[in-house]
């Protein structure tokens, strides 16, 4: 006890790459690739710095402030510290998150192989499967970085790598021109798209898992966690930033096999038939299906403790259950119109996850009044309310006059330069009122 061997970082590190890597992850690159063509390194790269960088940066905030989220919130307000991370657990966990596991790896890895008049037995009888898998694995949280780490990663990784491996060796075609909102600005395209991954959220849920991982070992110091978290992200980092590179490779050469392909799905699914025919089509449903599994359990596992601790009546066990249980109910009658209520929330929830990991992460700069916290979380909030309005079409036209005129409002970070304002005027308004500092 009390010692983290280098190999406990290793794995802890393969387990935060699972966490993050699920299907979604793995879609968006191929895409990314194919759109950008000839220009996908530079894109890649605006796409790194917050689809990855953002992510790893959340779980360090998080590790910095304390135990789990609510730590993070905390530096808020003690009402903040209650509301803001039950929504982010709910809706990422049973009302949205843990759901589309179940549904995004159905649709790619099964779906094509059942007809269309036995689909709904088909996604009825894989959901029950899935979550049962799910249920297993998450009622041993303690056993989350053996499986994941050991077993369950190294697999994904090998199966995905064979893929890309495959690809770069027989290339099925070459890149073109960009094409579309690729065609120009194309750092800053990959930037905003990796924005748009919402992984920092994730990213406030997973860190109790790797908080929880480590503290298992007997090591409870704040700043040794943190050190051993940043770590362990690095890692993470590295794995993600490569097997991204690979698919958006993929992506890249893909046009000749896949042209006019609506998704990163569709384009894997025709790229690994191009590649390897019907086995490729095999590899690619158990790669999808494990990355999906491993995202399914960690926001499982997240949301059960984090409730448990919330709702202390109700164990950390019988949590899993409910949460899988409701997931099988939504994935199978209601995902669509929850989707359509969820995304929008979480849209304008997102910026407040960012405000909060990037102060966090300056702290020490403004002497972490609370001021700057309450000030700047205010007018992300705000400009993120307003923007939830208009995606449910209630549009309040002299607002929107208003909002339009912000830099990059129309690219759905409006709400940046606001959030730094008053940030600053809340450093003053602290200052002035000759606040203490705030460890």
């Amino acid at each position: 006890m009390n010692r983290f061997t280098k190999f406990d970082t290793f794995k802890l590190g393969l387990t935060m790459f699972a966490l993050f890597f699920g299907a979604g992850n793995m879609i968006f690159p191929p895409l990314l690739g194919q759109l950008a063509g000839t220009q996908t390194w530079i894109t890649l790269a605006g796409f790194l710095i917050t689809g990855v960088g953002l992510p790893y940066l959340g779980i360090i905030a998080v590790t910095m402030s304390g135990n789990q989220l609510s730590d993070l919130a905390g530096r808020a307000s003690p009402v903040f510290a209650i509301v803001f991370p039950l929504v982010i657990y709910l809706a990422l966990g049973p009302f949205f998150g843990v759901p589309r596991t179940a549904t995004v790896s159905f649709e790619i890895a099964v779906s094509s192989f059942v007809p269309d008049s036995y689909s709904n037995l088909a996604l009825a009888l894989f959901s029950i499967v899935f979550f049962a898998v799910t249920i297993w694995l998450s009622l041993k949280p303690n056993k989350i970085v053996d499986r994941f780490g050991s077993i369950l990663t190294p697999i994904l990784l090998a199966i995905v790598m064979f893929i890309v491996v495959i690809g770069m060796i027989n290339p099925v075609g070459k890149a073109g021109a960009p094409q579309g909102s690729y065609a120009e600005d194309y750092f800053y395209k990959g930037f905003i798209e990796g924005y748009g991954t919402m992984d920092a959220m994730a990213a406030l849920v997973f860190a109790i898992i790797v908080i929880n991982a480590v503290k298992a070992k007997g090591i409870t110091d704040r700043k040794t966690v943190t050190s051993i978290t940043m770590k362990a992200g690095s890692i993470a980092v590295i794995g993600l930033s490569f097997v991204y590179a690979g698919l958006a490779y993929l992506g890249m050469t893909s046009r000749s096999v896949a042209e006019g392909a609506t998704n990163g799905g569709d384009i894997l699914a025709k790229l690994a038939y191009a590649l390897m025919g019907n086995n490729g089509l095999y590899l690619l449903g158990l790669a999808v299906t494990l990355a999906c599994l491993t995202t399914s359990v960690g926001l499982t596992t997240a949301s059960a403790t984090y409730l448990s601790k919330v709702a202390p009546k109700i164990s950390y066990k019988m949590f899993v259950f409910i949460i899988c249980s409701f997931s099988v109910l939504v994935a199978n009658v209601g995902l669509t119109q929850l989707l359509a209520v969820m995304i929008p929330v979480l849209g304008g929830v997102y910026p407040l996850a960012i405000v909060l990991i990037t102060f966090r992460l300056l702290h020490p700069l403004f002497k972490g009044y609370h001021e700057v916290y309450n000030y700047g979380l205010l007018a992300a909030g705000l400009i993120g309310f307003f923007d939830v309005l208009r995606a449910f079409n209630i549009d309040l036209v002299p607002v929107t006059y208003i909002l339009e005129f912000l830099p990059l409002y129309e690219q759905g970070v409006g709400w940046m330069l606001p959030a730094v304002t008053f940030g600053a005027i809340g450093f003053i308004v602290a200052s002035i009122q000759g606040k203490p500092r705030v460890e």
